[in-house]
């Protein structure tokens, strides 16, 4: 993708970010993006996380 993290461009796309997990590993969340750092999941729950974080995301097409 060429950016690090997602930018303001991305708000509103539905997104895949695998994120640096504090324990070791990885973890991922796939939702909606609805700010820089927080990600709506499809049950309807925000999640936030730590930009910084981030090992590697992108767009992904809707259902």
């Amino acid at each position: 993708m060429g950016n690090p993290t997602p930018s303001q461009n991305e708000i509103g796309k539905r997104v895949s970010i695998r994120l640096h997990d504090p324990e070791g590993g990885f973890r991922d969340l796939l939702g909606t993006l609805e700010e820089i750092d927080a990600v709506r999941k499809k049950d309807g729950s925000l999640k936030k996380f730590d930009p910084a974080a981030i090992a590697l995301w992108k767009v992904v097409p809707e259902r």
